[in-house]
């Protein structure tokens, strides 16, 4: 018999057509903005303590309480960007210890989700994932070692509460691929989210159109959606043309505030903030090139106050009737 959980996965509330929030840059505004120690960017090592679950816990509600006045729904991204094999190995965790913090930190996804959930405004909990090397760097694998490596993490993720799965900051078409399948295979819905360079290619030079269009023809098109993260709009706007058919297939951007190049930002000291009216302003000219655009938020150097200007330009009664 199909479980109630099986039954909401397959439908999915985000897929309805309403906007949804989701969090910004979750590293970047722990490290620079509290200073937090985060080694190798990996936010889930503060599960492991009291003080650790505290703060993420204030991270999330300021963001939620931003989508609660907008009455407005949202996607809750796990802590769990970093908490792949390769990564935790370098952080001393193993298999087991690192399925049990990819499940713990859809539990403390739960909480939030029991408070803040309203009839009208639901609450997706996703499972994230990044890619297996640098974010920033072209990865090599083949779509098989791919599906292979990721399958821990989202078997991890099929066990908990998650809705869904969500591959952020991936950086070439065949990790994505495996990481659908493996998706698929576990019977779990996904999004795949590539970053682009300042020219609006992947890493390895690209198209995101082909990235797209690729994925879709190897999985029988299983992603629910595409978005794009870690890159500011300026990058991505030009290559986004909105009369083809794989534009309708983005369903969400999680832009940078900078716009500085992936090369300027990694050798940064300080934290590039932007504009975030202007942000804001940007994301409501995609909204109007983006038919199927519904997720909102954003990546490095974003905070509350980027999402709360793209929820004034997006959201705003202003902007709804524009």
């Amino acid at each position: 018999m199909e479980t109630d959980m099986a039954k909401y996965r397959r439908s999915l509330p985000l897929m309805k057509g309403a906007t949804f929030l989701s969090d910004g840059g979750m590293e970047t505004a722990l490290i620079f903005h509290e200073g937090v120690e985060l080694p190798h960017f990996a936010s889930f090592v503060l599960l492991s303590t009291s003080e650790g679950r505290r703060r993420l816990l204030n991270y999330y509600t300021r963001y939620l309480d931003i989508a609660q006045h907008h009455g407005t729904g949202f996607v809750l991204d796990s802590a769990t960007w970093r908490a792949s094999a390769d990564w935790g190995a370098k952080l001393g965790y193993d298999a087991r210890a690192l399925a049990e913090l990819n499940q713990d930190a859809v539990y403390l996804l739960t909480e939030l989700r029991a408070e803040y959930e309203r009839p009208r405004a639901p609450i997706v909990l996703s499972g994230a994932i990044g890619p297996r090397g640098d974010g920033y760097r072209a990865g090599r694998m083949s779509p098989d070692e791919a599906e292979d490596y990721h399958a821990a993490q989202v078997a991890a993720f099929a066990v908990s509460d998650a809705d869904m799965i969500c591959a952020y900051t991936i950086t070439n078409i065949d990790e994505a691929i495996g990481i659908a399948r493996s998706a698929q295979s576990h019977g779990m819905p996904c999004a795949i989210s590539f970053t682009v360079e300042t020219d609006g290619r992947l890493p390895n030079g690209r198209a995101l159109k082909d990235a797209i269009e690729t994925v879709d023809a190897a999985t029988g098109r299983f992603p629910q959606y595409y978005m794009i993260n870690c890159a500011h709009p300026d990058h991505f706007d030009a290559s986004l043309d909105a009369g083809s058919a794989w534009v309708h297939r983005i369903g969400g951007i999680r832009a940078n505030a900078s716009t500085k190049s992936h090369s300027e930002l990694d050798e940064s000291e300080t934290l590039d903030p932007g504009d975030p009216t202007a942000l804001g302003q940007q994301y409501r000219m995609l909204t109007d090139r983006l038919p199927r655009l519904r997720v909102l938020g954003g990546c490095c150097g974003t905070d509350h106050r980027h999402i709360a200007a793209i929820c004034e330009a997006c959201l705003s009664p202003t902007a709804l009737s524009a």
